[in-house]
C-alpha cells in the first residue's frame, strides 16, 4: 500500500538550498511548541508569486537536447514529479528543490508580451522555441491564467515554429490554435507518458493527468492533424523500463508518429528526494531500483556529463536502448522526422500591417 507524507505532494521534505548558508531545520523538542510545524499528513497549499522578469527566452547550450531556446511561463511546477531534473533550478530563487518547487510557483504575467518583443528583435533568427524546459507549461494554474495560450497566439500571429511538451490534458483547451499552427506546419506536440500504472503515476507525479487521459490526448491531437509524439521519460531502471513496449504500442495505436526516451536524471538534491520517495512509497523495491540506476550511472545515482547524462552507460542502458528501438520499429514509430517551417516567420511590424 503506497503511503503519502504530504497529501497531494510527491516530495516529502525541503532539502537544504545548496546556495544558502542558513539552513531550515526542525526546532529542538523543548521549544517546538513555539513553532508552527505542519503535520506530515497536512495538505500544503500552493502559493503563487509574480515574476517580473524582463526576458522570456532561455538559451540552452547543451548538445543533448534538440532545441536552443525554451520558454518557461512559470518557475516551479505544481505537477510535483518526484524525479524532475528541474527541481534544483528553484534554489537559484532562494527556495528548496523539495516541497517549495511544487508549492511555490512564480508566474510570468507578461510572458506573451515579452515573447513578441523577443521574436521581433532584428537579431532574432527563426527557429523552433520549446515550451517548456524547466516547467510544464500546462500545469494546473494555466487553466486560470492562460499564459501558455497567450504565447501560442503570438507564435501563430508571427507564423513562428513552436514545440510543446506536457503531461497535462489541459492542452485540449488550445486545440483551436494548435490546429491553425499545424495547418502551417508550425507545431509539434510531445506528450510524456512515464507509466501506464495509474496508482504509480498518482504518487510519482501526483498532479499530472492520469496516463489514460494522456493517451486520449495523443489520440485527439492526431485526429486533428497535429503532429504528436510520446516521450517515455524518465525511464527508471527497475521500475518502469519494462513498460516501454506497452507505452509505445498504446501511443502508436492512438496515432502518435514518433517517440523518444530519457534515462532518469537525479541532480543535486533530487537524488535525496527520490530515494526518500522510494523508501516511503516502494520500500520493497527501493534497493533494487537504486542499484539499477547506479548501474547506468557508473556506480552513482546521477551523471552530468554531456553525451551520456540522457542515455546512461553499461549493459542495462544498452538493453533499454535496444528495447526502445525494437519497440519503435515494431509499432511504426519514428519513420519520419518532423521538420517545422521557419520561412513563414513575419519579421517586422511593417509586414504585420500587410496581413
Amino acid at each position: 500500500m503506497m503511503g503519502r507524507e504530504h497529501i497531494g505532494r510527491a516530495a516529502g521534505f525541503n532539502p537544504p538550498n545548496r546556495f544558502e548558508e542558513i539552513k531550515v531545520e526542525l526546532p529542538p523538542a523543548d521549544i517546538a511548541q513555539y513553532f508552527d510545524i505542519p503535520a506530515p499528513e497536512a495538505r500544503i497549499a500552493t502559493k503563487f508569486y509574480v515574476d517580473d522578469t524582463k526576458s522570456i527566452l532561455a538559451k540552452n547550450d547543451s548538445p543533448d537536447v534538440g532545441f536552443t531556446y525554451s520558454l518557461n511561463p512559470y518557475r516551479g511546477c505544481e505537477h510535483g514529479c518526484i524525479y524532475c531534473y528541474a527541481r534544483p533550478s528553484h534554489e537559484y530563487l532562494g527556495f528548496s528543490s523539495g516541497l517549495d518547487f511544487e508549492t511555490k510557483i512564480l508566474v510570468k504575467r507578461n510572458a506573451a508580451e515579452l515573447l513578441r518583443t523577443a521574436l521581433l528583435e532584428k537579431s532574432w533568427i527563426a527557429q523552433t522555441v520549446h515550451l517548456s524546459g524547466d516547467t510544464d507549461c500546462y500545469q494546473p494554474v494555466e487553466r486560470a491564467l492562460h499564459l501558455t495560450r497567450d504565447c501560442l497566439r503570438v507564435f501563430l500571429e508571427l507564423s513562428h515554429p513552436v514545440s510543446i511538451i506536457t503531461k497535462n490534458a489541459l492542452i485540449h483547451r488550445d486545440l483551436d490554435i494548435l490546429e491553425e499552427l499545424a495547418s502551417l506546419n508550425l507545431v509539434h506536440v510531445i506528450i510524456s507518458v512515464t507509466t501506464l500504472d495509474q496508482d504509480l503515476a498518482r504518487t510519482m507525479e501526483p498532479r499530472t493527468s492520469p496516463p489514460q487521459k494522456r493517451l486520449e490526448t495523443v489520440e485527439t491531437l492526431a485526429s486533428r492533424g497535429i503532429p504528436v509524439s510520446v516521450n517515455v521519460a524518465p525511464v527508471i531502471p527497475g521500475l518502469n523500463d519494462v513498460e516501454i513496449p506497452s507505452i509505445l504500442k498504446a501511443a502508436s495505436d492512438r496515432g502518435a508518429h514518433g517517440a523518444g526516451y530519457l534515462i532518469v536524471r537525479l541532480p543535486f538534491a533530487v537524488k535525496d528526494l527520490f530515494v526518500d520517495w522510494l523508501e516511503r512509497e516502494l520500500p520493497e523495491k527501493s534497493l533494487k531500483i537504486q542499484s539499477r540506476i547506479r548501474s547506468v550511472r557508473g556506480g552513482k545515482l546521477t551523471e552530468s556529463e554531456f553525451g551520456i547524462r540522457m542515455s546512461g552507460t553499461g549493459k542495462i542502458a544498452e538493453t533499454i536502448q535496444q528495447l526502445f528501438s525494437s519497440s519503435c520499429d515494431r509499432y511504426g514509430l519514428n519513420k519520419q522526422r518532423v521538420e517545422l517551417r521557419k520561412d513563414l516567420f513575419v519579421r517586422n511590424r511593417d509586414q504585420l500591417r500587410l496581413f
